[in-house]
């Protein structure tokens, strides 16, 4: 699933990101929203050219339909700046789809 929201953040297109997102909760840096349309919003306020790089630090299946992860992202702004964040993902499968059902982001340890 990061593999699939990584391009669509780097290429600035928020719907894309978006589809990827269950009903969810969703933390970004700012306020909680739930579902597509606040992902949707959140992403659609980031500016153009900014881009993402992640590792998972650890992953672990909570049954055959849902995963649990803790990464490590970077996101590099065009202005040089970069924030290093750590995020929580649940993942889990409806239906035969994949989508992200609990995103949360917050600041990287020192």
């Amino acid at each position: 699933m990061l593999d699939q929201w990584r391009p669509g953040i780097d290429k600035h297109d928020p719907q894309a990101v978006a589809g990827l997102f269950s009903d969810a909760i969703f933390q970004g840096l700012r306020p909680y929203s739930v579902g597509p349309r606040g992902v949707f919003d959140y992403y659609d306020s980031q500016p153009t050219g900014m881009t993402v790089d992640f590792s998972v630090l650890e992953s672990r299946h909570l049954g055959d339909d849902a995963v649990l992860g803790y990464i490590a992202a970077t996101f590099a702004f065009p202005t040089g700046e970069t924030k290093d964040l750590r995020l929580g993902v649940v993942i889990v499968r409806a239906g035969g789809v994949w989508r992200i059902a609990y995103y949360q982001a917050g600041q990287a340890p020192d």
